[in-house]
């Protein structure tokens, strides 16, 4: 049988031949753990303001306090317009990822009528400030109420927020002279002060409360808030008290 030839094998050759693999090998790690060290250098030290600021932005947030519109009475001190709580459903934007699902999951949650539907949708797109609610729907009943509670955890930048909606007791024979508050519209947004009227929602449309808006209105206030990563509040940092509109 013809016999295989025998490879001798070079030791030396072989040597040098893992050298220069293990000196590639370890400057790739040396080339590769520099660009990480420097990119985490120029993240923490060339751009620390930017991200520090993000941070904050995200940690921290203000929130406005819509002023308690002020009452009416007659000359009598018989009252014409009070301020009664109510629940009412909003909605931030900028916190919503998919604006569209999230406004057919409410449409289906609350049982909006056909009539409403549309109008629900234009109320979510109308202009805001940045982060600034949108007021989707008022007076919201104890079952609604209790079918967002229980979905919460699917709506995020939905919430329910406890205001206070004008109430007339003699609404029948003097809505002609007090005529009445009503929500908020894009032509009427423009030419308010986004100050002033910071998470106010309501707006005198006719009669008396048109007449007096600017006395009745008050002065909005703020709070400063510090919120986890799905923005729940965690607790209150600093508050500026808004200031009731004028009986």
């Amino acid at each position: 049988m013809p016999q295989r030839p025998e490879t001798l094998k070079n030791s030396e050759t072989e040597l040098q031949i893992f050298r220069v693999r293990a000196f590639l090998a370890i400057l790739v790690v040396i080339v590769l753990t520099g660009l990480l060290m420097g990119r985490l250098g120029y993240l923490q030290v060339v751009q620390h303001d930017l991200y520090s600021t993000r941070s904050e932005n995200n940690r921290v947030r203000v929130e406005p306090l819509p002023p308690t519109r002020g009452l009416i009475f007659d000359r009598n001190g018989e009252m014409l317009a009070e301020n009664r709580p109510t629940y009412n459903l909003t909605l931030v934007r900028e916190r919503v990822d998919d604006l569209d699902e999230t406004l057919s999951f409410l449409i289906e949650l609350l049982a909006l009528p056909d009539g409403e539907v549309e109008a629900f949708k234009q109320r979510s797109r109308q202009r805001q400030r940045p982060y600034q609610p949108a007021l989707l729907m008022s007076d919201l009943t104890e079952t609604q109420i209790a079918r967002v509670s229980v979905n919460r955890h699917r709506l995020p930048g939905v919430e329910v927020e406890a205001q206070l909606l004008r109430y007339y007791p003699d609404a029948e024979i003097m809505a002609h002279a007090l005529g009445y508050v009503g929500r908020i519209n894009a032509d009427e947004l423009k030419s308010l002060d986004p100050g002033s009227y910071a998470g106010t929602h309501f707006i005198g449309k006719t009669g008396v409360e048109r007449f007096y808006e600017t006395e009745l209105h008050g002065e909005a206030g703020l709070r400063k808030v510090e919120t986890n990563a799905r923005g729940r509040v965690l607790r209150e940092l600093g508050k500026n008290d808004p200031v009731p509109g004028k009986t």
